[in-house]
């Protein structure tokens, strides 16, 4: 009997998906376009190429600014045993204000966030800031170009762990052939990326441009990676220039499983699923129950973003309350349950206040909200291609929402590597770089190796 109903489900599932017209050709890759972005009209003249050296640098006075506003903070009464079920606890954020004041040396972090040379340059009328490790290469040694892409609420900054296993690879468990230069951008309306000035900058828009800085860079072929927006940056980067991503590579696999999966899922989730840990992208109570809780902050992004934008502008700690949080929730959901979220046994402040003041001195938090805007509403429509460029899945087992291989199969028609992490979870390369680096190299062998036999054929 329960076979026949499973058969049933799996029955008017098919039909679903048919008329959904799931089993009718995908439509081909993402168009490619063009845009301007600037203030006012697109000028006539050529667009200046230029990439100029940019050096990170925050004033006194806003320091002194900073300052102040912190010591001027608002504070109010938390409830008593609630855990971070409320959100971020006002007694853990009294302590990192302490720190912040007392402790946390910008100045210090400026040079490290300098170590590694920042460059703009102008693309579609806007300026892009990236970060650009160029390794020592020995003679006749070659890099492997790979441009890495971060989200929200994240940075330029969540990799600076990783780069220097990617440059260096010799002394962090790779050898001579695992080297790469990395390009680190930070997205449109982030940190010191500048902002669109006109609707439309969604994640497809920030791929091609992300595409014109690899090639005015001089990279005609290179990986791409990346996690959050990022995942879907280098995707829609691989559909619309198969021919020059080398490889891709994301840590957030954004892939649903088929409407028949889904169905069959929820009322026998044993048939559809590998690992209970994926549970959560099914229809079922659960993965309802952490929606309603936990994508609030999904809504109202991509629906009035520059209303929360005033509040996260003016108030340093409402914005850190706002960003910090998020590395409890999305770095381990069950630190729910732990008085400090579970954030001081995993990450430490330096690094949190370094995201965050990333945010506040370049007064970019609306901006970057902006692409749930930009980009929620029309996600889907965007994901209708076959990504058929060579594809490195990274599964996590505290990411939001993970994927099975053979869901995300029904998107990425190559998929030379799919591998799951034994820890992490959504900041893949800020958490756990040495896998991510561990992995991005076994990947790209798997490729290399792949062209190399093209070529003696």
């Amino acid at each position: 009997m329960v076979w026949k109903l499973a058969a049933t489900v799996l029955l008017i599932g098919l039909g679903i998906a048919y008329m959904n017209g799931l089993f009718s050709s995908p439509p081909g890759p993402p168009e490619v376009g063009d845009g301007w972005w600037g203030r006012g009209d697109k000028p006539e003249k050529e667009e200046d190429k230029s990439v100029k050296r940019f050096n990170i640098h925050f004033p006194n006075k806003d320091l002194a600014d900073l300052k102040d506003r912190l010591n001027k903070t608002r504070w109010f009464e938390g409830v008593e045993d609630t855990k971070f079920h409320y959100g971020i606890r006002p007694e853990y954020m009294r302590k990192t204000v302490d720190y912040w004041l007392n402790k946390y040396d910008w100045r210090k972090m400026e040079k490290e966030l300098n170590q590694y040379q920042s460059h703009k340059t102008k693309i579609e009328g806007i300026d892009i800031h990236f970060v650009r490790a160029v390794p020592r290469l020995k003679v006749g040694q070659k890099a492997k170009p790979i441009i890495m892409v971060h989200g929200w609420p994240g940075s330029f900054y969540e990799f600076y762990k990783i780069i220097p296993m990617l440059t260096d690879p010799t002394r962090h468990g790779g050898n001579e052939d695992d080297v790469f230069e990395v390009i680190v951008p930070s997205l449109p309306g982030y940190g010191f990326s500048e902002a669109a000035h006109k609707q439309g900058m969604n994640a497809k828009v920030a791929g091609r441009i992300f595409h014109k800085l690899m090639t005015r860079l001089g990279f005609d072929s290179y990986y791409v990676q990346g996690g959050d927006w990022g995942s879907m940056v280098v995707d829609q980067m691989s559909g619309m220039f198969p021919s020059h991503v080398r490889g891709v590579h994301v840590n957030m696999i954004s892939v649903q499983p088929s409407v028949s999966q889904m169905i069959l899922g929820a009322v026998f989730p044993s048939l559809v699923l590998e690992d209970e840990g994926y549970a959560r992208s099914l229809p079922s109570w659960q993965s309802l129950k952490f929606g309603l809780i936990e994508l609030g902050y999904l809504h109202l992004q991509a629906t009035k973003p520059d209303t929360v934008g005033h509040a996260l502008t003016d108030s340093p700690v409402g914005l850190a309350a706002y960003i910090i949080e998020k590395f409890s929730a999305w770095t381990n959901y069950d630190w729910i349950d732990l008085d400090d979220g579970g954030l001081d046994a995993h990450w430490s402040k330096d690094d949190l206040l370094t995201n965050v003041m990333i945010y506040w001195v370049s007064g970019s938090i609306t901006s970057s909200m902006r692409i749930y805007k930009e980009t929620v509403p029309i996600a889907h429509s965007m994901a209708k291609f076959l990504n058929t460029v060579p594809a490195g899945l990274a599964d996590l087992p505290h990411e939001l929402s993970r994927c099975q291989k053979n869901w995300a199969s029904s998107h990425y028609t190559d998929i030379v590597s799919y591998t799951t992490y034994p820890a992490g979870g959504h900041f893949a390369a800020f958490e756990v770089p040495e896998l991510l680096a561990k992995d991005l190299r076994q990947f790209t062998q798997k490729v290399e190796q792949r062209l190399l036999m093209k070529k003696e054929e």
